[in-house]
């Protein structure tokens, strides 16, 4: 039987009668970085987020998925009272415009030379990467703590929290710094075309039979 939050969620799924103008700003917001990047003409950031955002979409939509396979609920849930709009079940407008900002952050975070060690051991790439998916993990469960981000299965939640790190995060930071490193701008742009296209095609197929 399908959860309260779950239900919650469901019921205002793109309901647009909580949003307003704080999204104009926030837009202007992520809108201003990117620009600010394009003129430094830093595209390898530009590209390496857009996979980064372009893989929580993918994350969201099978999450969304699993409430629907299980009947019961998604992994995470967006709590209802506390968003503008729910965009899927776990995902609101206020998480996707920190999404498109994030893989900027992390990418500015990483040196330049990709062969640089940390502590003269770890590859620096892979450092970051994990390094900010355990922070992101924390965040998350803080997010849970207060009621905005609901979790409900025992092997997705404090006593267990493990498997956000690498299921909820970490690949987001790979794909971000693997484009990012990409040589070639035409191979940047066929990863992010394959991103995509996956992500536009699922939503295409699972929309309009109300399973997202």
């Amino acid at each position: 039987m399908v959860t309260p939050e779950s239900a919650a969620a469901l019921t205002n799924l793109r309901n647009f009668s909580n949003f307003n103008w704080i999204f104009i700003i926030l837009l202007i917001i992520v809108l201003y970085i990117y620009a600010n990047e394009y003129q430094k003409k830093n595209y390898e950031i530009i590209m390496g987020a857009l996979g980064f955002y372009g893989m929580d979409i993918f994350n969201e939509i099978w999450n969304s998925l699993v409430l629907h396979i299980t009947g019961v609920s998604a992994l995470w849930t967006s709590s209802v009272g506390n968003t503008m709009l729910i965009i899927f079940v776990g995902l609101n407008l206020e998480i996707t415009l920190m999404f498109a900002i994030l893989g900027i952050v992390f990418l500015k975070m990483i040196p330049e030379d990709k062969t640089k060690k940390i502590f003269k051991m770890i590859p620096n790439r892979w450092f970051y990467a994990i390094l900010f998916s355990v922070l992101a993990m924390l965040i998350e469960m803080f997010l849970n703590y207060a009621g905005l981000l609901i979790w409900y299965y025992p092997f997705w939640n404090f006593s267990f929290p493990w498997l956000i790190i690498p299921i909820g995060y970490l690949h987001f930071f790979v794909i971000a710094f693997w484009i990012h490193d990409m040589k070639k701008r035409k191979n940047q742009i066929a990863t992010l075309s394959i991103i995509y296209i996956i992500d536009i095609a699922l939503m295409l197929i699972f929309i309009p039979i109300g399973w997202l």
